[in-house]
């Protein structure tokens, strides 16, 4: 139960959750965590999280009555493919105080499990990477998300390497998909370059360069969090400084309107929440799957 001395939560509060799970099934070489294998005490460490976490948020409609949810799944790793992240996903998604749930995803695993979600709450961040998956099996797979009316976007890494597969992809992809680009990890675009990437995502300026964010308003910190697997809270997934805990209600004294401590943001999970730009109103909506407001006529 809440200590009588804690804040009350938002009335709507944002939770990005990254537990202790690094293992993938891909290899990408622009990733650090290309196939790299958990143990199995990290795996069960990571169950045990997840659910501890997914616990705490079901128990939210008594302890915190009037508070709206959403959860995006941040995993260093791939966590579809681990069953615990599937329950998780159905539960939270039936639970009448959680307005959405989401997680970033390859897409690799199974699909089917997505009939025992609430269709109006459950959503899909994924990514395709072209040298880890034929083109033709991740499109079937996107065509049976949209075939089902399950949302999500599909995004790929800005590399160079990878224009000509994001060119085919938005093309073949269902009508009203969104397709996303993610600038690649310290690359520069000359303006002919980035012309071709606007052309797939007409957002793409938003991730070319990082934004300055030194001092000015976010909502992290406030009505958006990020937790980890001990329930540790931070206000975003980069800035180290603990707010306190998720499990014995420290954190909510601490919540609260703060500018940013860092020089710049260059991670869409972590600039979409700054005030100072409008992103909020392009994803209105569909803020954590990365769907626009407007996904007709891509």
């Amino acid at each position: 139960m809440r200590p009588a001395t804690a804040r009350a939560l938002p009335a709507h509060l944002t939770l990005l959750y990254r537990g202790p799970l690094a293992s993938c099934d891909y290899d990408c070489p622009y990733c650090p965590f290309a196939k790299r294998r958990d143990s199995p005490e990290t795996l069960r460490a990571d169950r045990a999280a997840l659910e501890r976490f997914t616990d705490w948020v079901a128990t939210r409609a008594e302890e915190a009555p009037g508070t709206r949810f959403s959860v995006l799944f941040t995993p260093w790793g791939e966590g579809l493919t681990r069953s615990w992240y599937r329950r998780a996903m159905v539960r939270l998604s039936r639970l009448p105080h959680v307005e959405r749930v989401a997680i970033q995803t390859n897409l690799s695993g199974r699909t089917a499990w997505l009939a025992d979600c609430d269709r109006d709450s459950v959503a899909l961040w994924t990514t395709y990477h072209p040298g880890e998956v034929s083109h033709g099996r991740f499109l079937d797979k996107a065509r049976e998300l949209s075939a089902t009316g399950i949302r999500f976007s599909v995004g790929v890494v800005g590399q160079p390497e990878h224009l000509e597969a994001a060119v085919r992809m938005r093309a073949d992809l269902p009508e009203g998909v969104y397709l996303w680009v993610n600038a690649a990890e310290g690359a520069t675009y000359t303006d002919a370059e980035a012309a071709s990437w606007q052309e797939i995502d007409p957002h793409f300026h938003y991730s070319r360069l990082p934004h300055p964010s030194r001092g000015l308003p976010c909502r992290t910190g406030e009505s958006v969090l990020s937790v980890n697997g001990d329930g540790d809270v931070r206000r975003c997934h980069f800035v180290d400084t603990p707010l306190g805990n998720l499990y014995d209600g420290s954190f909510a004294d601490r919540l609260g309107p703060a500018p940013c401590p860092l020089t710049s943001c260059d991670c869409h999970i972590g600039y979409v929440h700054l005030e100072t730009l409008d992103l909020y109103d392009v994803f209105r909506g569909g803020v954590i799957e990365r769907i626009p407001a407007r996904t007709g006529g891509w």
